[in-house]
């Protein structure tokens, strides 16, 4: 019987290259600022590991499932770095070269980095992604290379979208739209939250489907949440009936190519109550006053403060819940987050040209109390030179948002 060879990396180009969701010129453009950034800190090679960098630089976005992932730039290369599992969807599907690590043998993967760089003397990591047992095995596999934490500086070449970008933001935030269309058009009292769900799901789906049809289509998802469970923005979807007389929070999430957009907007079944719509009011006003603040020269933290002196003069500051905004861009869910770019207290980033930024007040009030249930408005705004460019046409507020019973 013949041994079977078993090696412990291949290249395996099975297809062709896939239509990626954004132009050659424009990964290449990221990938000259980055080889610039690594001039200027003395590394000589990249390694990405999570999954917002590895996206960003090479268009392929990978599943994890307990296997680790890489893309490896040097002044000449963008190599990404996958398990066998996937096989060729990962060079169809990502710009530049591909490295397929096999599961014969332990730390393979490591095997792989290496052959790609094994004279780097300084080797730039996410130190916010690389835990302590894969630095460990870095220093094993690479010798005497210094791992450089570049996280901070790769975070601030994304915070500035290019014209490519902020288009696929746009189509995100026009889905976002329909999929809020689909949400608002199924609520029903007796109707379940996951059902209202589903519905602007499928509605985001659709539209993805048609007006990027070269697109991986995933993991779009929609949070619709009632009543008590409108408490905190991140709660996932139950099966509570709604019932006459509830708060309703509306999220749609579309993701197209690792790019998540979102629409949140406070509703209600029937007319509120006086306390409930005083408040639900009061965050409009917040809403509308961070809208107008966000400018370029605007800092994040004097965003945040003008907005809370806005909440604590309606005696309501006590009941904000989270910072009143965050960056657009490779982000999802489970990865990635530009926390430079936060309209929070302890953020001075100022605002430029090319920044995407949303604006998101959030005020929870605990049951038991007048108004109990969660407030939250959100829209997503381009900066540009003059000004910012809001993207998300869905209404809010009282005006628009009461369903009838």
């Amino acid at each position: 019987m013949s041994q079977v060879q078993r090696p412990e990396f291949f290249e395996l180009h099975n297809g062709s290259k896939a239509q990626l969701p954004f132009s050659d010129a424009e990964y290449e453009t990221r990938l000259g600022k980055l080889r610039e950034l690594m001039a200027h800190s003395g590394v000589d090679a990249m390694l990405l590991t999570s999954m917002h960098n590895i996206a960003y630089y090479s268009g392929f976005l990978y599943c994890s499932f307990g296997r680790s992932y890489a893309c490896v730039v040097t002044a000449e290369r963008c190599v990404t770095v996958s398990a066998n599992i996937d096989l060729g969807q990962p060079w169809r599907r990502g710009f530049g070269d591909n490295l397929i690590y096999t599961d014969w043998q332990r730390n393979n993967y490591w095997r792989a980095i290496r052959s790609i760089i094994p004279q780097a003397r300084r080797v730039g990591i996410e130190g916010d992604h690389m835990s302590l047992a894969a630095h460990e095995l870095m220093s094993e596999f690479l010798g005497d290379a210094r791992a450089c934490d570049m996280n901070r500086e790769i975070m601030g070449l994304r915070m500035i979208k290019s014209a490519e970008e902020i288009e696929l933001i746009k189509g995100g935030a026009r889905t976002a739209d329909i999929g809020g269309e689909a949400v608002r058009d199924a609520i029903r009292v007796g109707t379940r939250e996951i059902d209202v769900a589903m519905a602007g799901r499928d509605a985001m789906e659709l539209e993805i489907a048609r007006a990027y049809p070269d697109s991986e289509i995933r993991d779009s998802w929609v949070w619709f949440q009632s009543g008590i469970n409108t408490d905190g923005a991140h709660n996932p979807v139950t099966t509570r009936a709604l019932q006459a007389g509830d708060i309703l929070s509306l999220n749609t999430f579309p993701m197209i190519s690792g790019y998540y957009t979102a629409l949140e907007r406070t509703l209600f079944i029937g007319e509120p109550d006086a306390d409930s719509l005083r408040i639900w009011q009061a965050n409009v006003g917040a809403h509308e006053l961070g809208l107008s603040l966000i400018k370029p020269g605007a800092t994040c933290s004097g965003i945040c403060a003008e907005i809370n002196r806005f909440f604590a003069d309606l005696d309501l500051l006590q009941y904000r819940t989270f910072g009143y905004g965050h960056s657009f861009g490779v982000l999802s869910h489970y990865y990635g987050r530009e926390a430079g770019l936060e309209l929070r207290e302890d953020i001075d980033t100022v605002l430029e040209p090319g920044m995407v930024v949303s604006m998101e007040p959030m005020l929870t009030i605990p049951e038991g109390l007048p108004g109990a249930g969660g407030y939250r408005e959100h829209d997503i705004l381009v900066i540009g030179e003059d000004g910012a460019e809001n993207i998300t046409g869905f209404p809010y507020g009282p005006e628009h948002n009461i369903i009838s019973a």
